[in-house]
């Protein structure tokens, strides 16, 4: 039997709604904030990833997916949806007049990443991600993270940190890069292997280090706080002073540095504190990247955003207990007995679903007890039962699940005006009348 590759997920029906719900709660958000979607390729030239994400980083230099194509093309299955939104910027020339400035977009869907599988982590990973370009106002880095925390919330997800930090202009982070190199040279010996092989190639990941020497280690290394321009350093303190007068709580932490090369300035992750899911615990990361769509070859844009892994979300929202969505019941199932009724039993559907209405029936000319069983599995709110003797009259038997009241009708009167039907057996009037009757 040929089986699902290693680090891939099937998502089946019995989950599928739950990452509907995930999706449908950040573009709820998002509505809110205007940010519209965007859709790119899922595979692009290996030489924007390359170029913009970082040729020493883990992700191109280990984990990312590439091949070359049949016209001897170098491609790469996405490991990050960034790169892709601003090639897609220059390229459609967003940054034109006649489209939004800042432009703010979202996108969903797979990425792709040769790691080793884990809880919260597969090779294949779905992300929601926000990507804002046009303005370098603190006041983005700022909203851009509150629609992030938005979503946590409407998630009913808890115990949350948001952390922040800064990066600084390009200029700052070769400064801090020496003084990382002159600190940690002399002790190379007691890094750990991964670590020795970033000190020269990229020093700041050596604070990412989830090696317990290293952090021993990272705990007296210089700070990029203490190397930030002038106008990092009132950029930084203009978005602490938003985030306090949104009265959003939040944690200066100078060790976050991200993995990608083209994040500059503020930087942020949103971590659980609840330690179920291990050390997967980042929900949300992300920050400014001003310079990388010039780096692409496009014009000076400065730009913000984050990205949030839905397993994590899912994962999480399990541990914590949250009050997981469940599928909505259909309104209606119609019940055959006897083959006989098949072609009724199909009418009946179709007119149920012409209306807008959900609908089911047997397929299987099963008992009538086996078909109650399945109607009671799908929540069914009126149950249409035909039979022999509903056939020579032309009548349907409607019951309704909620209150038992049980009606017949003419399948004429339901074939032409399903909808009217279900209102009157589903919508309690009662109310309305006592209103208008003035009691």
């Amino acid at each position: 039997m040929i089986q699902k590759m290693k680090g891939t997920e099937d998502i089946l029906p019995n989950e599928s709604y739950i990452w509907q719900h995930v999706e449908d709660v950040a573009k709820a958000v998002f509505d809110t904030y205007q940010i519209k979607e965007i859709r790119t390729p899922i595979f692009e030239a290996y030489e924007l990833f390359k170029r913009s994400v970082g040729e020493t980083t883990d992700v191109v230099s280990k984990e990312m997916y590439d091949f070359m194509d049949k016209g001897e093309r170098h491609n790469a299955l996405r490991p990050e949806g960034t790169a892709g939104v601003v090639r897609s910027y220059i390229e459609n020339k967003l940054f034109g007049p006649e489209h939004a400035n800042p432009l703010k977009v979202f996108y969903i869907g797979p990425m792709f990443r040769y790691e080793r599988p884990q809880a919260g982590r597969q090779r294949q990973f779905h992300q929601i991600g926000v990507e804002v370009l046009g303005s370098t106002n603190p006041a983005v880095d700022v909203e851009t993270m509150a629609s992030a925390l938005d979503i946590l919330s409407d998630l009913g997800i808890e115990n949350v940190t948001l952390y922040i930090n800064s990066l600084g202009k390009t200029q700052d982070r070769y400064a801090y890069r020496q003084a990382l190199i002159d600190y940690f040279l002399p002790l190379k010996d007691q890094l750990s292997e991964d670590s020795q092989r970033r000190l020269l190639e990229n020093p700041l990941r050596v604070l990412d280090s989830k090696n317990e020497r290293d952090k021993a280690l990272v705990v007296n290394a210089p700070t990029i706080l203490d190397y930030l321009s002038d106008e990092s350093k009132k950029h930084f303190e203009e978005v602490q002073q938003m985030l306090t007068a949104l009265e959003i709580p939040f944690k200066v932490n100078p060790l976050i540095v991200r993995g990608l090369d083209y994040y500059q300035d503020t930087i942020f992750e949103i971590v659980t504190n609840d330690d179920s899911i291990g050390a997967q615990s980042t929900l949300v990361g992300g920050g400014r990247y001003d310079g990388l769509v010039e780096m692409i070859g496009g014009p000076q844009t400065p730009g913000f955003g984050f990205a949030m892994g839905m397993e994590r979300l899912i994962l999480t929202m399990k541990e914590q207990s949250q009050d997981m969505p469940e599928e909505e019941g259909v309104d209606i199932y119609v019940m055959g007995l006897g083959q006989e009724t098949n072609m009724t039993c199909l009418k009946l559907v179709q007119a149920a679903r012409s209306e807008g209405l959900t609908a089911e029936r047997d397929f299987h000319d099963r008992s009538l007890k086996s078909q109650f069983k399945t109607a009671g599995k799908l929540k069914a709110k009126l149950i249409l039962t035909v039979g022999e003797r509903e056939l020579e009259d032309g009548t349907v038997q409607v019951k309704n699940q909620a209150n038992g009241k049980q009606t017949t009708y003419q399948l004429s009167e339901l074939l032409d005006d399903f909808y009217s039907c279900y209102l009157e057996q589903t919508v309690d009037t009662s109310a309305i009348d006592k209103y208008f009757r003035g009691e």
